[in-house]
């Protein structure tokens, strides 16, 4: 594993990203409220680009017992980003999807040292296997030229 500096920790925004390459993987550096989390730029749902979607407040609803929506407001702590591709939403924080807790974005190591952002880059791809919206692993694709 590599560390790969990505740039000066006051440069980002906050709440703040930026999208970087390295040895054929991207990923997302995000700055929200002062601390530095990193995923892979890869949706869990079906491969899209999770981390250059909007950047956005937790939409919270006020529901009543009977399931009647009685307010919606947004979270001034908690911040999502929304895959471009389908709109799948991921806690910046966790990288848990908001909802189904077993899809999440693949978590990168980051940390400062002297002022600079550093992620820590594995040394090869990985095999990555797109879930399903419940979070079932998707099964291969069958060879239909191949009797059963």
């Amino acid at each position: 594993m590599t560390d790969v500096s990505v740039g000066r920790a006051d440069e980002f925004a906050d709440p703040g990203r930026k999208v970087i390459e390295v040895g054929g993987i991207a990923f997302g550096v995000f700055k929200l409220h002062g601390k530095f989390t990193a995923y892979e730029n890869l949706c869990p749902h079906l491969g899209g680009p999770a981390c250059q979607g909007l950047m956005l407040p937790r939409t919270l609803d006020d529901v009543a017992q009977d399931n009647v929506n009685l307010a919606r407001s947004f979270s001034r702590t908690q911040h999502n980003v929304m895959c471009p591709w389908h709109g799948m939403e991921f806690d910046i924080e966790t990288g848990e999807h908001v909802t189904t807790k077993t899809l999440r974005l693949r978590k990168v190591a980051v940390r400062v040292d002297g002022g600079e952002v550093f992620v820590t880059v594995p040394d090869r791809k990985h095999q990555h296997v797109h879930a399903s919206f419940t979070g079932e692993r998707q099964r291969p694709a069958r060879d239909r030229s191949q009797p059963l």
